[in-house]
């Protein structure tokens, strides 16, 4: 069974910092493209950023040169670095994988930037 599991959220100043994390289980990790998306109320979630098995990346116009997408295969781990966060970035973060044809998601972590 596909688990994943975010944590690192939190409240922070604009300008500040946060890292997210994903710990992952029930797949082969490494052979998979992962993404992180993100949801505010009444909005649809958004693709942030996403990697390829071999590392590539890609991201969201408004994140990109702030948010930096990386994975540890070894730990079987995402992540997100997450730097100058405005308050537009407020929002619950989710790990994404498509594996079998299917989607699966976490639960999310809540990233609140605020004064």
């Amino acid at each position: 069974q596909v688990h994943l599991v975010e944590s690192g959220g939190g409240l922070v100043q604009p300008g500040g910092s946060l890292r997210l994390s994903c710990a992952t289980a029930g797949i082969n990790f490494r052979l998979y493209p992962m993404n992180w998306y993100r949801q505010t109320p009444g909005k649809q979630r958004e693709l942030v950023a996403n990697i390829t098995s071999v590392g590539n990346t890609n991201y969201l116009g408004s994140v990109k040169d702030r948010f930096t997408i990386s994975r540890d295969n070894k730990r079987a781990a995402l992540y997100l670095q997450m730097n100058s966060l405005r308050p537009e970035d407020t929002a619950v973060y989710y790990c994404n994988v498509q594996y079998k044809g299917n989607q699966y998601w976490g639960r999310g972590t809540q990233v609140t930037v605020s004064s």
